[in-house]
């Protein structure tokens, strides 16, 4: 299409192997023009609008890699211009022209923040230049930030130390949801680090730079917990003196952590589950609803599938939260991942004291390895704090350990099915005797769940949870099943 025939300020072709995107903002007509006219033949994909106006309102539809701009205009100086570009997109470079008489005020610009000028009349191929500078600025700023997010999503599980199978896995799953803002529930033990996993989960996201609010469900009464989570107006209850923004509000563009939601009075789960659902919430008192753009993680060191048989939580809520699974591990299941965390630990604690202490003897290790560790990595962490603060020497010696870790001894209980030299979680060591007790039975599923204690919904859950959910011999042949 030649020139004359496309539609006033339409972008030109891009040509093969084109130097960038550029907007052209002048209320001289020729002068957009010619411009337009000279940069597209040189490589360029140009955009030209005659309106400063109309130059803004673009710059909220589409991507530019650099714009120009006169600074004489009618409608709306070029200075302030600047300023609004600069100011609305800090990532796109301003090129600025010019009269030769006015340079003071092209100086100004630069100072207000845009990258370049080129004087009136221009030279063509200096304006190229010039414009194909800037878009190599943007190019490498671009770079810049792309590598700044990868360092910080690399940095993101900077506290989750560890180099076992079970903690690899979790951070496996941490990077694959780490772009979406799909639901996630974290489970495991008290004291695993399941608050360091939601903290994880946010920095390596796309909301890293919004807020990351927490709040401990069970930590506060039924009305308390709804105020909090969606505020209220002033004059909802007796002490509402103001009103008062929720957390869901608060976690505006970032990160809302529910710890703890197996302890959510059952109450406010219909709230809770609706809030989720229709992504609104409404304050206490109020009869309107607001939107909110947060994403949402959960917690529990209960089992909320058996809490849900139970009746205790709601099982459209367990499904809404449940979209994906993170199960941090216990200490016990993670190895020698415990002598680095215990090294990390003695690090930290030892440059707060400001106390000359660089590791630990090897009886130390050994009794630290010998330990079940029902307080899991916080335990741990309390452990060696204490030690660190007693000991008198260089390295830390059994004697600096609590009583309890230095006194425990092991309860060597054989186990069917297991190998006592293995290091294997609880949930291992409870499939493998489930098995081992169906098999004996004859894959009596009803028989198995007599002896194990459990009721058959909760076997059949975990049998399939096992890949084990085989036709049940009492249940084809009846009789069977007071054998």
């Amino acid at each position: 299409m030649p020139d004359s025939a496309r539609p006033t300020g339409a972008p030109t072709p891009r040509p093969s192997g084109a130097t960038g995107r550029l907007l052209v903002i002048d209320d001289d007509a020729s002068l957009c023009e010619t411009v337009a006219t000279a940069m597209g033949r040189r490589g360029f994909a140009v955009t030209w609008r005659t309106s400063p106006v109309e130059g803004l309102r673009l710059l909220d539809e589409l991507d530019f890699d650099t714009v120009i701009t006169d600074l004489h205009m009618d409608e709306m100086d070029g200075l302030a211009f600047c300023e609004r570009v600069v100011a609305k997109r800090p990532d796109i470079p301003v090129v600025v022209l010019t009269a030769f008489g006015t340079l003071e005020s092209a100086i100004a610009a630069i100072r207000m923040g845009a990258y370049d000028f080129v004087t009136k009349p221009f030279d063509v191929e200096i304006l190229r230049t010039t414009l194909a500078r800037a878009v190599q600025h943007r190019a490498l700023r671009d770079e810049v930030q792309r590598l700044r997010k990868a360092v910080s999503a690399a940095s993101g599980y900077d506290r989750i130390l560890g180099t076992s199978p079970a903690i690899r896995k979790v951070v496996d799953l941490i990077d694959r949801v780490s772009e979406t803002d799909v639901a996630v529930l974290i489970t495991g033990e008290t004291g695993t680090g399941k608050e360091l996993v939601a903290h994880a989960l946010h920095r390596t996201s796309r909301r890293s730079g919004g807020p990351f609010v927490a709040i401990n469900c069970a930590a506060m009464p039924e009305e308390l917990l709804e105020s909090e989570l969606f505020g209220h107006v002033k004059g909802a209850f007796t002490d509402a003196k103001a009103p008062r923004r929720g957390l869901f509000l608060k976690a505006q563009g970032g990160t809302l952590f529910l710890d703890e939601i197996g302890e959510m009075p059952i109450g406010m789960q219909p709230k809770l589950l609706r809030a989720l659902q229709e992504r609104v919430i409404r304050p206490v008192g109020s009869d309107h609803e607001e939107a909110y753009d947060a994403r949402i993680i959960t917690a529990s060191n209960r089992d909320l599938e058996v809490e849900v048989e139970e009746r205790r939580f709601r099982e459209d809520l367990f499904y809404r939260i449940n979209v994906v699974r993170i199960d941090v591990p216990p200490l016990r299941a993670r190895g020698n991942d415990l002598v680095l965390l215990a090294q990390h630990f003695l690090a930290q604690f030892a440059t707060q004291g400001k106390k000359d202490v660089v590791g630990f003897s090897p009886p130390v290790a050994e009794k630290l390895l010998g330990y079940a560790w029902p307080g899991n990595v916080r335990e741990l962490q309390n452990c060696i704090e204490r030690a660190v603060a007693l000991t008198r020497f260089r390295e830390l010696v059994v004697d600096d350990l609590p009583e309890k870790v230095r006194a425990y001894r092991s309860t060597n209980l054989s186990i069917p099915g297991v190998d006592s030299t293995e290091l294997i979680s609880i949930d291992e060591v409870e499939r493998r005797y489930i098995l081992r007790v169906l098999k004996q039975l004859g894959g009596n599923k009803t028989a198995c769940a007599e002896v194990l204690g459990l009721d058959r919904r909760t076997l059949y859950r975990k049998l399939e949870r096992y890949g084990e959910a085989t036709e049940d011999p009492s249940e084809k042949h009846p009789a069977l099943a007071d054998t």
